[in-house]
Order: C-alpha cells, then sequence, then structure tokens
C-alpha cells in the first residue's frame, strides 16, 4: 500500500474495494502498490488465484482484459515487521527486504476473490491455556506469600 505521505506499507488485510476514480484501495482508502485502475466501463472483475485482476467491458467482447496483478510479499522475519496501525506494518531491518512476486508460486498463497481468511486460533484452547497460565499465576503469589510470611516470622523471633 502506499501511504499518504508515500512510504509503502504492507497490510494482511484483504479487504479491497474501489475508490472515486475506480482505483483499487484498502478499507482505509491506502492505494495498491503498484496502482491497479477498473475503468468505469467495466461490467465484471475478477481477480485470479495468481493476483491477475481482469476486467469485462461494456460493448466489448466476452473475452476479458487484464488490467493489472495483485503482488504479495513475504518477508523472512514477519514478527520484526513494525505494526502502525489500521492493520499496517513497515519493513525493518529485522523483518528482512519483503520478496514480492506472484500470489500462488515460490512459496507464496494464493488469492482468493470474496473470501476473508478465518481466525487461525482456536477459541477453545486459547481459553483453556489462559485459565492455567491464571491457576499459575495465583500458585506463584501464594508461594511468595508464604515465604514473605516465613521470613517476617523469622526476623521477629530473630
Amino acid at each position: 500500500m502506499t501511504q499518504p505521505d508515500g512510504t509503502v506499507a504492507y497490510s494482511r488485510d484483504g479487504t479491497f474495494h474501489l475508490d472515486a476514480n475506480g482505483q483499487i484501495v484498502t478499507a482505509n482508502g491506502y492505494a495498491l502498490e503498484p496502482a491497479i485502475v477498473v475503468p468505469q466501463a467495466a461490467q465484471t472483475f475478477t481477480v485470479g488465484q495468481d493476483g491477475t485482476v481482469s476486467v469485462t467491458l461494456a460493448g466489448a467482447t466476452a473475452t476479458p482484459q487484464i488490467i493489472g496483478n495483485i503482488q504479495t510479499a513475504d518477508f523472512i522475519n514477519p514478527a520484526g515487521l513494525q505494526a502502525i496501525g489500521g492493520n499496517l506494518y513497515l519493513e525493518t531491518g529485522s523483518s528482512g527486504a519483503p520478496q514480492i512476486g506472484t500470489p500462488g508460486l515460490n512459496g507464496l498463497g494464493p488469492t482468493l476473490q470474496n473470501t476473508l481468511e478465518n481466525s487461525n486460533v482456536s477459541t477453545v484452547e486459547e481459553l483453556v491455556n489462559m485459565i492455567t497460565t491464571q491457576r499459575a499465576y495465583e500458585m506463584n503469589s501464594k508461594v511468595i506469600s508464604t515465604a514473605d510470611q516465613m521470613l517476617q516470622n523469622l526476623t521477629q523471633n530473630l
């Protein structure tokens, strides 16, 4: 995405729409890089698994015309990206340079139109982990308070 100040940011959010000029933008209005503009005469709009954006124009043959390609980026260390809010991330030294390519090739996932990724977190499993962590915290707290009481008794008896 290109931010208003011209810097390039990256997003995992695949929710795109068209702005008033027909340009494909994110939910926050940031333009894709490279920019893809859908002609006003477009009747159909499709995105292939390889990121190819095609349109069928009014009054033209039924053959779709390719107007652009949505590229995907991968990072050596995605955890090193700097989160800047709005589901946007900036490249950092620890994330490494982006490996930009065609979706579906070289380990990059395919692009699927009209679908969003579900959460990859099991709610039940995370709640169980939270309860286990809470119980461990409570036990550690009791150990510390018991040790504190023992030290108080020891210092009072000396």
